[in-house]
């Protein structure tokens, strides 16, 4: 019985992490521009988000600024938003999303320098690994690489991983209480739409950013409501169910099935083609992340945010 819940709960992993994998190239394919594919993917999941919570009805029994720390993670989730899709404008679906999952190196550091999760010998290694990757995928040393803005690309693409890395921990503080996922990634999901909406005010051409397009033509929403139901609403809640149920090993597999499967669907769907020093830049990075991924990204004698060990 064991091991059937252990398959089960593995298979829905794999499942939301292949759905999950589409969402850079709908975003692509609808050609919105990075405000209004991010923030109208997070407004029209909202309705789906609310029905799930009322036709569950469980309880939910958080305290006001345990769903404020939600919230507040989810402004931090706008940044990280505006960041990955300016990198998949200019670098591409595959390289864009493969950067911004190093975000597991630059957790692992910030949580040695905040809360003192010491790293193991895996993340000192594979950081000038993954520095090296990146000069290689911005195409400092390529004649022809792959992408409108490669270096522009690039520094978008750490941007996700550091403002993603920031989510993260502060989406931790926010689930101290063990909400129910969908009612924590509702109350994310509002303060990410909200701090979209808010960005779009400032002038961020200056950073070659433009304001959110409030016109609801087609096909372009019609790709952003697709996107918006297959990963905000389905993709990252069913993830978010089988995570917390699997082992370490499986847990790590299942996160990395959608950046592989990402940079599979950029080459097949959307005849993407990084160069040959791009896409040994793109294996460094990969093989990095696997390895602390898999091997650990702390010392086993840390204690973690809620107290528990880290392993």
């Amino acid at each position: 019985m064991k091991s059937k819940a252990l398959q089960k709960s593995m298979a829905i992993a794999m499942f939301g992490g292949i759905v999950v994998s589409f969402a850079p190239i709908l975003y692509t394919v609808s050609n919105a521009n990075p405000l209004t594919g991010a923030f109208f993917r997070m407004v029209y999941a909202l309705p789906f988000l609310g029905f799930i919570i009322w036709f569950r009805g469980v309880s939910d029994s958080r305290s006001t600024n345990t769903r404020l720390i939600a919230i507040i993670a989810g402004l931090v989730f706008a940044l990280d938003f505006i960041s990955y899709h300016s990198a998949i404008d200019w670098i591409g679906t595959g390289i864009g999303t493969l950067i911004g999952n190093s975000q597991v190196i630059i957790v692992t550091l910030m949580s040695w320098w905040l809360f003192g999760e010491r790293p193991n010998l895996s993340i000192l290694i594979s950081l000038p690994i993954v520095m090296f990757g990146l000069c290689l995928i911005s195409g400092v040393w390529d004649d022809e690489p792959y992408g409108s803005h490669p270096v522009r690309g690039v520094i978008a693409g750490v941007f996700t991983a550091i403002f993603y890395s920031a989510f993260l921990i502060i989406y931790r503080f926010a689930n101290r209480e063990l909400a129910p996922a969908t009612n924590l990634q509702f109350d994310s999901t509002v303060g990410c739409a909200f701090g979209l909406l808010i960005l779009s005010f400032l002038p961020l051409q200056t950073i070659h950013v433009d304001p959110i397009d409030f016109e609801p033509t087609l096909p372009v929403h019609g790709w952003l409501l697709l996107l918006a139901i297959l990963s905000q609403v389905v993709g990252w809640s069913v993830i978010a169910y089988s995570l917390p149920r699997l082992p370490a090993a499986y847990t790590s597999f299942a996160i990395l099935l959608q950046p592989t499967l990402t940079i599979v669907w950029g080459v097949i769907l959307l005849s993407e083609s990084p160069s040959t020093q791009q896409s040994l830049g793109m294996i460094l990075i990969m093989c990095s992340i696997i390895g602390v991924t898999v091997y650990g990204s702390v010392d086993s004698s840390s204690e973690g945010l809620d107290g528990t060990k880290v392993l």
